[in-house]
């Protein structure tokens, strides 16, 4: 693996002295001919996902459960607040998203998985920041808005991300099929579903599905391990999933549409058994984009800032097993395949800078858990 064998010089320095130039420059593998230039920021444990807030500073989730809080150059960090996560496996503290009246509410939307009645689920929280300059960042009166269901054994395809509508009344929260496939058409679970709720964590009123006796709060089913979520500027949903043995997709979301998993997907079982693939007249939802072999798909945004001019409107993708940054070209509602950069480790998050840099977070394990800055060459 000729990128780790780049990286590991760069991680075992930074783990000696945080402050050193393993972190302060670029030792990105790929850094000559990318189309931007790559600056490592900071250095994380496992991170997951992260958001800005409006003074520039960033909230980062880490794996084993703590809220970071940091400063945009990466030099401060201070914990926020910490949470009961079950992170065996592939669960953790997830997504973190501010909510749209956070400059009045001070509200942030937050997921993580927890064990519970039944085995293990992710579960929706909010809380209510308060970071005054002078005292000590703190989230409060955290409280649980919403959890799967039903709960069940196992480590893996918790999903949990959180988009806001863009009328700002509606909270879009995926589940993951939590690797047990047949959830994913089950109209009573929410696995394997994209939902839409209030703000308050309740099933919005008018779901498309609760009249033919789904549960209330499900907006599309048939979906694997939903780890993307994002609008454009023209109100389409766009969302990515994790596929099977090959198979990974990029989709719109449709209000009561069956996306098709396990019955048809363009991967296979792990053990060998095929899947239909996705077919016209088949009479599910298929994907605009799909790949195999696959990129891994982690994390997911509508790009609209002024830096790269020439992206605007399109999604960008984390790449986790590809250890790539993938952009997918946006033409209205379709969607096509446009570049994959090689980055040199697993990337779990992309993320949208208030000037328009583009920031990464690396998934950390083989990787260092670095978040890097994109900026224009």
């Amino acid at each position: 693996m000729p990128s780790l064998r780049v990286l590991l010089p760069a991680a075992l320095l930074a783990a000696c002295n945080p402050q050193s130039d393993a972190v302060a420059q670029d030792k990105t593998p790929a850094a000559a001919g990318l189309p931007f230039k790559v600056t490592p920021v900071a250095d994380f444990d496992a991170p997951w996902a992260m958001t800005f807030l409006p003074d520039g500073r960033l909230l980062v989730t880490e794996k084993a459960g703590t809220l970071l809080l940091v400063s945009p150059d990466g030099q401060k960090r201070q914990t926020v607040a910490t949470f009961p996560v079950d992170s065996a496996g592939q669960g953790g503290l997830m997504d973190v998203v501010l909510a749209p009246d956070f400059a009045s509410s001070k509200h942030v939307y937050l997921s993580y998985s927890a064990a519970g009645e039944g085995g293990k689920g992710v579960v929706l929280v909010r809380g209510e920041l308060a970071s005054d300059r002078g005292a000590q960042p703190t989230l409060l009166g955290i409280t649980e808005l919403f959890r799967a269901t039903p709960f069940v054994s196992g480590n893996g395809h918790y999903s949990g991300r959180i988009a806001f509508s863009p009328d700002s009344k509606y909270l879009f929260f995926t589940n993951g099929e939590r690797q047990k496939f047949d959830p994913a058409q089950d109209p009573k679970a929410t696995l394997g579903k994209v939902l839409r709720l209030t703000l308050e964590g309740k099933p919005a009123p008018g779901n498309p599905l609760a009249a033919k006796g789904f549960h209330p709060a499900i907006w599309s089913y048939g979906h694997r391990n939903l780890l993307g979520i994002a609008f454009d500027s023209a109100g389409n949903l766009w969302e990515q999933e994790m596929g099977p043995k090959g198979g990974d997709e990029v989709n719109l979301i449709l209000p009561g549409r069956n996306y098709g998993y396990p019955k048809v997907s363009n991967g296979d079982h792990y053990d060998g058994r095929d899947i239909p693939d996705h077919r016209p007249g088949d009479g599910f939802e298929a994907p605009k984009v799909w790949w195999n072999p696959v990129i891994s798909p982690g994390g997911l945004i509508v790009y609209s800032g002024k830096m790269f001019p020439q992206w605007q409107g399109d999604l960008f993708i984390g790449g986790l097993s590809s250890q790539s940054l993938v952009r997918i070209d946006v033409d209205g509602t379709n969607a096509r395949k446009g570049d994959q950069w090689p980055m040199g480790a697993r990337i779990r998050e992309v993320e949208q800078g208030p000037d328009g840099a583009i920031w990464l977070l690396e998934d950390g394990g083989d990787s260092q858990g670095r978040l890097l800055k994109l900026t224009a060459n």
